[in-house]
């Protein structure tokens, strides 16, 4: 066994209180996903991520990956490890029965992912990958492509990668010059050198479908002139075999500060003249059209990423929770008591509840957006789905950005319990932090992630999405106040302190949109740090109330449900506060940057 358990009680509490799963069963889409199933998959998932996954979590940051003249070796277990996962039906739970998946509702499937970032977050990132691959391919591939890739991929037979960024061009991807040349049989030869793909080789699977942004020879520039096509590691032939080998290579692996056993790969296309040159590519869907539908997969990966972060910080915080319960050192400050373990020293208490609280609020961000894809999906091509499909998507990059921003936090604070014992690699500490570093980044940064929500999210309808979230987090506001709880009531009012500071750097921001571009930009990330405040505190609110309920009609375990709202009120007093600092900052634009000249940037 590992030092790892799946919070599971905490899981389903969040799925059924915040995310409405019990709501979501009910409905024909799910009429399988039946709270008994979910009970015995959230209990097999973490078994499974406790006593296969997480043992390996060590291994392979010792040993990372290597590339040899067959292509990228994984580390040791690691290819029984994920035959394992897949013969388990892990990789498809939450995908399409069309193509051999289970078709059971996001909101479950999160739970799940969850668990397998936090026990192994480097063996997980290629199941993320292939996940959201399968859901850009279902939105435009072919019928012949889809016949011919998805069911492995959905089965996790196949892996998927995609491959978006180039040397030259970073996060902007209107410089990437990646080629396509159309062939007289309708394929494409793919010439370009794509870096940081993760998972882009390894020797887990037989086949890799690259998802590969290029452009056309008749492509107009930027961004506009984009398309996406599918790149097979080995082309396949008619019956379904593997059949020659495409001109696809891993050319060199990064050497990183953490993830050591998730191969970021420098993959070349074209280069060893295969085929008289070029990889062989399949257009998906129209031409210059591929950076929308790579946005498809990019949602999928920005809630997977977040998650990853909830995922570091939940296994940090059982590592440093562990730790403070049998390090004995120093006097208990109330009762005099000498050498007592360090959790009864108040500053490890308060660091050890910045880390379970905060963990909490992230996680129940996360699995609310998952209760809203679902919604999206079973209400289809409605008014009501476009309702949920725009909520989920504003909260996104609350999730991606607040997820993976707290996951470095929460996990520094790991080492920091430890003490000095955190900084030596051998109490695996050190680890968690490393891993997390990479997830403020990959995918979209945090800066990129505070653009979207302002600029595609809060300004694409003129802020009725965003009006519809302060009505959510006002009505929590007002149940909490009328609860009769003291503990709530005084919940209620630091909630409805930080909604208005939230609401205020809103009608701030959409002022200055058009006429103070820089102050808005400036301002991007501490609005994304205060939407992220106020929705931790609304949807640990819910959670709390729904905890005093229980209490209240005495059902369940009573200290569950106390500990429950002991977080969420800890959260309000030392979280919660901060919304008016952050709404502050926001509002003061790029004021304290004016004047600033390139020369008072240089070092003295």
């Amino acid at each position: 066994m590992s030092d790892y358990r799946a919070p599971v009680r905490e899981m389903r509490f969040v799925m059924d209180e915040v995310a409405g799963f019990r709501e979501l069963s009910a409905l024909p889409d799910f009429a399988e996903a039946t709270p008994d199933l979910a009970d015995a998959i959230l209990d097999e998932a973490a078994r499974f991520s406790g006593e296969v996954l997480a043992p390996l979590n060590r291994v392979g940051d010792r040993e990372g990956c290597k590339l040899g003249a067959e292509g990228v070796v994984t580390p040791t277990g690691w290819k029984e490890a994920y035959r394992a996962f897949c013969e388990a039906g892990w990789n498809g739970l939450a995908s399409s029965p069309d193509y051999g998946g289970q078709g059971l509702p996001d909101t479950l499937g999160i739970a799940v992912k969850e668990m397998v970032c936090s026990a192994n977050l480097s063996f997980s990132l290629g199941p993320l990958l292939t996940t959201g691959a399968v859901e850009a391919l279902m939105i435009c591939a072919s019928d012949e492509l889809k016949a011919t890739f998805l069911e492995k991929m959905v089965t996790g037979e196949w892996t998927g990668t995609m491959n978006l960024t180039e040397p030259q061009a970073g996060s902007d991807l209107a410089l990437i010059r990646s080629r396509a040349e159309p062939q007289a049989d309708g394929t494409y030869k793919v010439f370009g050198q794509k870096i940081f793909i993760t998972y882009g080789d390894h020797d887990m699977t037989d086949n890799i479908v690259h998802l590969v942004l290029a452009r056309l020879p008749d492509a107009p520039p930027g961004v506009r002139g984009i398309s996406m096509f599918l790149v097979p590691k080995f082309l396949v032939n008619a019956d379904g075999s593997l059949g020659a080998r495409n001109d696809a290579y891993c050319v060199s692996l990064e050497h990183k500060l953490g993830i050591h056993a998730s191969p970021t790969c420098v993959m070349a296309y074209g280069d060893n003249g295969n085929f008289g040159g070029g990889a062989v590519g399949y257009l998906l869907g129209e031409a210059n059209r591929g950076l929308e539908y790579m946005f498809v997969m990019m949602n999928e990966a920005r809630l997977g990423v977040g998650l990853q972060g909830i995922s570091l910080g939940e296994r940090a915080y059982q590592q440093a929770l562990g730790y403070a319960r049998e390090r004995k050192q120093g006097r208990d400050a109330v009762t005099g008591e000498a050498l007592v373990t360090i959790d009864k020293h108040p500053d490890i208490r308060r660091m050890l509840m910045l880390m379970k609280s905060r963990v909490e609020a992230c996680r129940a961000m996360a699995y609310y957006t998952a209760g809203l894809l679902d919604r999206a999906h079973a209400a289809g091509n409605t008014e009501e789905g476009k309702r949920q499909l725009w909520l989920a998507e504003f909260m996104i990059p609350i999730v991606k950005g607040g997820g993976t921003e707290m996951g470095i936090e929460v996990t520094s604070l790991g080492i920091q319990i430890h003490g000095g014992m955190g900084f030596i690699e051998e109490t695996g500490a050190a680890q968690h932090w490393r891993d997390s570093r990479i997830t403020t980044i990959y995918e979209g940064t945090t800066g990129i992630q505070a653009n979207d929500l302002i600029f595609r999210k809060l300004m694409r309808d003129q802020g009725a999405t965003a009006r519809v979230v302060f009505g959510e987090v006002a009505a929590t506001a007002k149940a909490l106040g009328a609860s009769g709880n003291p503990a709530l009531q005084a919940f209620a009012g630091k909630l409805g302190a930080a909604l208005k500071a939230w609401i205020e750097a809103t009608e701030w921001l959409a002022a200055n949109a058009k006429s103070g571009l820089s102050g808005v930009l400036t301002s991007a990330v501490p609005y994304l740090d205060l939407a992220v405040t106020v929705c931790g505190g609304w949807l640990l609110g819910k959670g709390a109330l729904a905890a005093a309920g229980y209490l209240e009609r005495g059902e369940g375990d009573a200290g569950f449900y106390a500990a429950r709202m002991a977080s969420a009120c800890f959260y309000a007093d030392q979280m919660l506060p901060l919304a008016a600092a952050r709404a502050a900052t926001v509002m003061a634009g790029d004021a304290a940057l004016r004047g600033i000249t390139d020369d008072m940037l240089a070092s003295s």
